[in-house]
């Protein structure tokens, strides 16, 4: 009995051996090798992508409330970007120095990334959202707390070319 078990193994070994064999008997197309051009020439043919006009720039959970930032971003919004820094740095607001970080961000993105000329660039849009808000406990006459919100800003920032 243990030798007709090795004989049942062997069997499907044999079957599978034949498989590859009948595999490698067809011929090789030589159709294919005269299609690899055609798909040469379809790479070729993929149109190049268009100048980008625009690039923008986002601060997340900028750590000043969104109204306080909205009275600083309405000063520079339409501006040219060399004014707009220009006025930003002799703004006395605590928000004046995160939206300069970001115009610059935005700047680099435009030079850097699309090949923008950074003289014609200027602020397109400029807008302020509610960010994330860290709860807080403020202790209070006798033995009482009060709740204390401390609101964040998302700030975006769109600079295009004139």
């Amino acid at each position: 009995m243990a030798e007709e078990k090795k004989v049942n193994k062997a069997a499907p070994k044999k079957a599978i051996a034949e498989k590859p064999a009948k595999k490698a008997e067809k011929p090789a197309k030589e159709a294919p090798k005269a299609e690899k051009p055609a798909k040469d020439a379809k790479k070729k043919e993929v149109p190049q992508k268009e100048m980008r006009t625009e690039a923008r720039a986002i601060a997340t959970n900028v750590r000043v409330t969104p109204r306080k930032v909205r009275l600083v971003i309405d000063l520079v919004r339409g501006k040219d970007v060399k004014v707009a820094l220009g006025i930003l740095r002799n703004v006395n607001r605590a928000a004046s120095e995160p939206v300069a970080k970001l115009i610059g961000s935005a700047v680099a993105n435009a030079v850097n990334n699309f090949g923008m000329d950074e003289s014609r660039l200027f602020v397109a849009s400029i807008y302020a959202n509610e960010g994330m808000r860290i709860k807080r406990y403020l202790p209070r006459a006798k033995g009482s707390a009060s709740g204390l919100v401390k609101r964040n800003s998302h700030i975006t920032v769109v600079v295009k070319m004139r």
